[in-house]
């Protein structure tokens, strides 16, 4: 898969732990390498420049892949090389993005293809080896490598009318230390 994965946005983030780096950072992404894609169905809906993929989606790009129970794939409607110029994935149930050191999983996920970030939501959890991070929100910028995450969208409350009583969060999770001699 090439370039982002964006997904909604929530309210207020109240903590955020950036990621970079040996501790836990995406290594840089080849978003020029072709975009595979797998799917139990799919339903073209042509006038709307998008595609609905549905039925254990699995979308390959260089050595990344996302899966997900559905995936809606927005185009430009140019066609370059006899393929739709993708612009956007928006996948949701159980999305994982995985690359050989990496996986993150969460609910929804979007890949932003020209912004070249994927932005996931949800119960998120990102895990490089032993080490693991838990929040609301994490975003990958797969130009530079950075991960963040934060902690928006967990424990909101929301009103009967869908305003948001109370946000926030927390991002947890646990670092492994290198034994010494």
């Amino acid at each position: 898969m090439s370039r982002p994965l964006a997904i909604g946005l929530f309210a207020a983030i109240t903590t955020t732990a950036t990621l970079a780096g040996s501790a836990m950072g995406q290594s840089r992404h080849d978003t020029s390498a072709p975009i595979d894609f797998a799917a139990q169905s799919i339903e073209l809906q042509d006038r709307a420049n998008r595609a609905i993929l549905s039925g254990g989606v699995r979308i390959t790009q260089a050595n990344m892949t996302l899966t997900a129970a559905r995936v809606t794939v927005s185009y430009t409607g140019q066609v370059i090389s006899g393929s739709p110029s993708v612009s956007r994935f928006d996948a949701s149930g159980g999305v994982t993005v995985s690359r050989p050191d990496q996986t993150a999983r969460a609910q929804y996920g979007v890949y932003d293809i020209n912004r070249r970030v994927i932005t996931m939501l949800g119960g998120v959890t990102l895990t490089q080896g032993a080490n693991t991070v838990s929040g609301g929100r994490l975003t990958i910028n797969l130009d530079t490598g950075r991960a963040s995450i934060d902690g928006s969208g967990v424990g909101t409350t929301r009103a009967p009318d869908g305003s948001v009583i109370r946000s926030g969060g927390r991002v947890t999770g646990r670092f492994t230390v290198p034994k010494r001699d």
